[in-house]
């Protein structure tokens, strides 16, 4: 078995998810099983409806708190009927605004606040119980109920106290106190005394062996417990971004990027590591090498892959370029919607589409609708873009800093040229300077209408002045080294060798 740790997830989901979706549906591709554990804690969602969501089978999804219970996880199937029925015999009434209702109970301000799954349905996802105006609990359902927590009024507020966590049969499987940052777990034979030492039981409880190889995606706050309850498995860290930061790095020191800290401190206890591009797998073992004194194992391994080249159906759209992210600030956006602004009065009928969500989308929208460019520049939100990419001409990408950059494969998959700054690794590995696109100059505090420049003349040259056809091609042909069947035999070697 392949063992995948990771924390979180999202319907606005990070690289790091949709690389371990690729990876999933290669390791099924090959034949060799996989689980990917989530160990945050989702209180807002069902976590299955965001791992579905982004392409993982079910019965791949382990979550550390039903991991201890009889529960796996599931689609929400618990329903109003079901609710009112444990009831009993209180008289209440019923109101609904979309997704939230009230059941009211006479009294001093007693009610049930529940939020259904989505606007139509009686799915019922989780409930709030309150009691004379306070908050004192809320039920988390699957198809029963699988936890609920516990609160009581502190300083003006609802204070979360204690969880429990149900079997199917409604026993109590283990109970989690909690004081501020402080956790303890209550299990029937045994006290947990923090989240860390948790995941380290689930770890132990998974029964490692030397046929069972463990990733770990991201190491915050559980790494250690891993790596202490590993057993014979061979352990391995994916790289997902830059590792170290160069501003603060000379001939005799290195400073790590946090997230990889730990794990390369611990590199005796590393089997192996795994970077998205050679460039950086080079980098990565020179710099072993010279501040530590050690010679790791490091693949290369792209985080995604190409099922097939995807041609365009019908012309592509002219002048019309799209960038697809995390609508998050380091991704800066804002950038190319300024550039493409600007652009267009050397090129008229130049237009950008947007994909995806994140917390900068509300500062985009203000931004577009100030430069007056709703007609040509659109937020598109969230989607596929499988058959997306082709019908346009161009990507651009403003990122300074991406560990592999999953669209840009995506992109040249489709036969796409890419704009973006020279920055590793992501815009290195995917554009070669003047035959299927541009790397511009970029420096950490460059100036703001320099940068800007650079963009423009650089959309400006590719709608005015460039052969988009032969881009395009030499796009296709660099693509080809991230189909599918290539990454398989890559994934393959490492998980058979020995």
């Amino acid at each position: 078995m392949i063992y995948n740790f990771n924390l979180g997830i999202g319907w606005a989901s990070s690289g790091v998810e949709y690389a371990q979706s690729y990876r999933a549906d290669i390791l099924r591709k090959i034949n060799k099983p996989a689980k990917f554990i989530f160990t945050d804690m989702f209180p807002r969602d069902n976590l299955i409806d965001m791992t579905r969501n982004i392409g993982f089978k079910d019965d791949e999804i382990i979550w550390l708190y039903t991991f201890f219970t009889d529960f796996v996880p599931e689609e929400v199937t618990y329903e109003l009927k079901d609710l009112l029925a444990s009831i009993g015999d209180d008289e209440y009434t019923l109101e609904r605004d979309g997704k939230i209702g009230r059941i009211i109970f006479g009294g001093s301000n007693n009610f049930f606040r529940v939020y259904f799954l989505n606007e139509t349905e009686e799915k019922v996802h989780r409930v709030e119980m309150v009691s004379r105006g306070c908050l004192i609990r809320k039920d988390y359902f699957m198809s029963k109920r699988v936890f609920a927590e516990y609160y009581a009024p502190l300083d003006g507020k609802a204070h979360l106290y204690q969880r429990r966590f149900f079997n199917r049969d409604g026993s109590v499987a283990y109970e989690e106190a909690i004081d501020d940052d402080s956790v303890m777990y209550k299990f029937p034979d045994k006290l947990i005394c923090s989240k860390e030492e948790l995941i380290g039981y689930m770890t132990s409880r998974l029964n490692p062996t030397a046929d069972d190889i463990i990733i770990i995606d991201r190491a915050t706050g559980q790494a250690q417990a891993i790596l202490e309850n590993a057993g014979e498995a061979r352990v391995g860290v994916v790289i997902h971004a830059d590792h170290f930061s160069e501003g603060s790095t000379d001939e005799d020191n290195i400073l790590w990027n946090n997230y990889y800290e730990y794990t390369f401190s611990m590199n005796r206890h590393i089997d192996f590591y795994i970077t998205a591009t050679e460039d950086q797998r080079k980098l990565l073992m020179e710099q072993f090498e010279q501040y530590m004194g050690v010679t790791p194992t490091v693949y290369t391994i792209p985080v995604g892959s190409l099922t097939e080249l995807i041609y365009p159906t019908e012309p592509r759209k002219k002048h019309s370029f799209i960038t697809a992210s995390r609508l998050a600030t380091e991704k800066h956006v804002d950038w190319l919607v300024a550039a493409v602004a600007e652009a267009r009065k050397r090129v008229p009928d130049i237009s950008l589409d947007i994909y995806g969500k994140g917390g900068a989308e509300e500062e985009l929208k203000k931004q577009i609708d100030k430069l007056g460019a709703e007609e040509y520049i659109r937020l598109m939100g969230q989607r596929d873009l499988t058959d997306v990419y082709k019908k346009y001409e161009g990507y651009l990408s403003a990122s300074t800093s991406e560990g592999f950059g999953l669209t840009l494969m995506e992109a040249i998959g489709s036969g796409l040229p890419i704009i973006g700054f020279d920055v590793r690794y992501g815009n290195q590995n995917f554009i070669d300077q003047g035959l299927n696109g541009y790397k511009l100059p970029y420096l950490i505090g460059m100036e703001r209408v320099r940068r800007q420049e650079k963009l423009v003349q650089a959309i400006v040259k590719l709608c005015t002045e460039d052969d988009i056809e032969s881009f395009s091609n030499h796009s296709y042909e660099k693509a080809k080294q991230y189909l599918t069947e290539e990454v398989e035999l890559k994934w393959k070697k490492l998980v058979e060798m020995k």
